[in-house]
């Protein structure tokens, strides 16, 4: 049982956050030492792992984010650190377990556990029930909590079956695809009559794409975490026309907050 446990998260709507403080309650009652730690707050070239290190972030277009992607290559050698992930779902990946496996490998970390976990879309969530979102989330704190105590127990592996997801993660990690994804900034649009120009979404957005000008202007690198949409207190954000209702697991104050 380890006696450290830093776990580092990046959380688009708020639902990995709360898979991972579940998990991070769940040690803490077993006698760990955890805190968590926002990706974008953290140079990853100065961690000093003394204890487990846990990764915990959402699936985005089969993979996940490109920022997430760098701050696993660019982690400190782990020397032989026990480490983990947690991603959280809508539906399917298939392009991160195997291939972050390797990546954590050749950073020197020793994989120990891998766990997927469905929780609510927030790109669609006005196809979806509040009540039934809710017991995804409840589902998704108890599932959590249960690769926590396996986890602690030696039951977890983090395998990687090769070809079919490496291949797949070439596909969804181009840099094309990622252009594309940035290529949607043009569907975002800013409703200027609603607008109040508080400035929220551009302090949440983990790639600095949105600037006051003074009503919000996206930038051309958008990865799609959803936050700018969600979280507007105006709901002044529209994404094309796609029908939407925002979903907010968590509170704005939340996200990018140690803990």
């Amino acid at each position: 049982m380890p006696d450290l446990l830093d776990i580092y998260w990046f959380s688009g709507t708020g639902n990995t956050l709360i898979v991972a403080k579940a998990m991070a309650e769940e040690f803490r009652a077993h006698g760990c030492d955890v805190h968590l730690w926002p990706m974008t707050e953290v140079d990853p070239s100065t961690i000093r792992p003394s204890g487990w290190v846990g990764l915990a972030f959402p699936v985005a277009v089969q993979t996940t984010y490109p920022l997430v992607w760098e701050f696993c290559e660019r982690l400190t050698p782990g020397q032989d650190a026990p480490i983990f992930m947690v991603d959280t779902l809508a539906g399917y990946s298939g392009a991160v377990v195997g291939p972050l496996r390797e990546v954590v490998r050749s950073r020197g970390y020793r994989p120990i556990g891998a766990r997927e976990i469905r929780m609510p879309s927030n790109l669609y969530p006005v196809l979806v029930s509040g009540r039934r979102n809710e017991r995804l989330r409840e589902r998704g704190k108890r599932l959590a909590r249960k690769y926590a105590l396996d986890l602690l127990a030696g039951r977890t592996t983090w395998g990687h079956i090769p070809l079919l997801p490496d291949a797949f993660r070439a596909l969804t990690g181009a840099p094309w695809m990622w252009r594309w994804v940035a290529w949607t900034d043009h569907l975002l649009t800013v409703n200027s009559d609603a607008c109040t120009a508080c400035g929220l979404c551009a302090e949440l957005c983990p790639v600095d794409n949105i600037v006051l000008d003074p009503l919000p202007r996206y930038l051309g690198e958008c990865q799609q975490c959803m936050r700018c949409l969600s979280y507007c207190p105006e709901g002044a954000i529209k994404l094309g026309p796609l029908p939407r209702r925002p979903y907010r697991a968590v509170p704005a104050r939340e996200l990018d907050r140690a803990s």
